[in-house]
């Protein structure tokens, strides 16, 4: 499969318009208690404030914009989601008065259910984990008659990638900005941009111990497949990564770090009580990963992407009551 070519700072430029017709850009804020638990100068991307609480909005944004253009015939869309990616369909389906069906795995976060059907997304449970809903999504989408919209596609990275616009014109010479990865787009977004500024900043992919598909692949070199097991990081929970997406990862990423379950319950513990923000546990990976690497990055001017605050309130409290 042919990777398709990173976005030019035009394409770039003229997605990120497209998405602040929609919302406006979010903070990048420097908060002195992170900065000193972290021991260097630490950015947050705050995409916990988009009108879905998470980055993904900004990809459907730019999908449907394109879908809208280019397939008016279209009147009803499909995907498979853990509940980011799907509050920004139902978000953005809603918004052209389309039909929007999505198909979760059993178990799936109770509240991120109820914000899809809140946004107007009739929802399917089925199988155990996010390959399962995705192959049942494909499979629905032919018999029911609906487009397919994927995890990971070329306009939905440069929809995400207006994150990574504003946050390198608001904050000059970044050493490292800390990115995680669920299928990609994220981080494919980061790199675009980065590279299409010509900037030296190092990115860093960022994964669940207990999800470890892309940083098994990035070490191999190639895709490889890995069990998930239970993890409060939802949104990193990837059984088979996204072959385009890897091999943009594999150019342009410096390395993947795996973050276990206690790491990151702290980082969402660290972010609520130095910035009074809160983030679901895939929002809380990256702060996760730059504590682990605390002695390499001091001093470092950093960034890490908050890329949700979805969480469901029981877990939230369960964590914040966790003595350490």
């Amino acid at each position: 499969m042919a990777t398709f070519s990173l976005p030019t700072i035009e394409q770039l430029e003229a997605a990120a318009a497209i998405v602040h017709k929609v919302m406006p850009p979010t903070p990048q804020i420097r908060w002195p208690l992170l900065c000193e638990r972290a021991g260097c100068e630490l950015w947050v991307k705050h995409e916990n404030h988009t009108p879905a609480g998470a980055f993904k909005i900004r990809g459907g944004i730019v999908y449907f914009d394109e879908l809208k253009r280019l397939h008016p015939e279209v009147k009803g869309v499909i995907a498979a989601t853990r509940g980011n990616h799907g509050q920004s369909i139902a978000f953005c389906a809603a918004r052209h008065g389309l039909r929007s069906v999505l198909v979760v795995p059993h178990g799936n976060s109770t509240e991120k259910n109820a914000a899809m059907r809140a946004f107007g997304a009739e929802l399917i449970e089925h199988g155990n984990d996010f390959q399962d809903a995705l192959e049942h999504a494909a499979s629905l989408a032919k018999t029911e008659n609906l487009h397919f919209v994927p995890s990971f596609k070329e306009p939905l990275v440069r929809g995400v990638a207006s994150y990574a616009l504003e946050l390198f014109r608001a904050v000059a010479a970044l050493d490292a900005v800390y990115v995680p990865i669920g299928l990609g787009s994220g981080i494919c977004g980061m790199i675009a941009v980065r590279d299409a500024l010509g900037l030296k900043t190092e990115i860093i992919g960022v994964t669940s111990m207990r999800a470890p598909a892309y940083a098994l692949s990035f070490a191999a070199g190639k895709s490889v497949a890995a069990t998930v097991g239970s993890t409060i990081a939802d949104g990193v929970a990837c059984r088979v990564p996204n072959e385009e997406a890897l091999k943009i990862i594999l150019r342009g990423a410096s390395r993947i770090v795996a973050v276990d379950e206690e790491e990151i319950r702290a980082a969402v513990r660290h972010l609520f009580t130095d910035t009074h923000n809160v983030a679901e546990g895939a929002g809380a990976t990256a702060l996760a990963a730059l504590l682990q690497e605390r002695s390499k990055m001091k001093n470092k001017r950093v960034a890490v992407v908050l890329t949700g605050g979805n969480i469901d309130r029981p877990v939230f409290a369960q964590v914040l009551a966790d003595k350490n």
